[in-house]
């Protein structure tokens, strides 16, 4: 995983939440990529009918569960969205603004969530890790 694949995740924070969840992470991943379309979905409904209310928790959501996993890009996405939101319904107006941001969510979403899933597929090829040996991944489950 090099390129832009870097900028969207931080692999260290991945791995760290990973190994402290342990068995439950893929689980809890499973309720992220959930929990994900159901919010890209009301964030983009939301923008639709222009009820800026509706989109603080979706946004609020996203960012929250996006940190969780490292996935620093689009929880900052979603918190941009969601600071917009909470100001337009302070001011009692609607962040026509975020339009671009909004339309940035779901692409960066499907292509965040296929880096997680393809780093967690035990399928997958495993990114060597720099100045150490084999790891059990390579050899088969220890």
């Amino acid at each position: 995983m090099q390129g832009a694949s870097d900028q969207l995740v931080d692999w260290a924070e991945f791995q760290r939440v990973r190994a402290e969840l342990g068995a439950n992470f893929v689980r809890i991943l499973g309720y992220f990529r959930e929990d994900g379309e159901k919010a890209v979905a009301r964030i983009e409904a939301a923008m639709h009918d222009r009820d800026a209310t509706a989109l603080v928790l979706p946004a609020h959501t996203m960012k929250s569960e996006a940190r969780q996993f490292g996935a620093e890009m689009l929880s900052r996405l979603a918190e941009e969205i969601e600071v917009a939101a909470r100001r337009a319904v302070e001011a009692q107006l609607f962040p026509d603004h975020i339009v671009p941001e909004v339309a940035k969510l779901r692409p960066m979403y499907l292509r965040t969530i296929d880096l997680l899933e393809r780093e967690t597929n035990p399928l997958a090829q495993r990114r060597r890790t720099f100045g150490r040996g084999p790891s059990n991944q390579e050899f088969g489950r220890l």
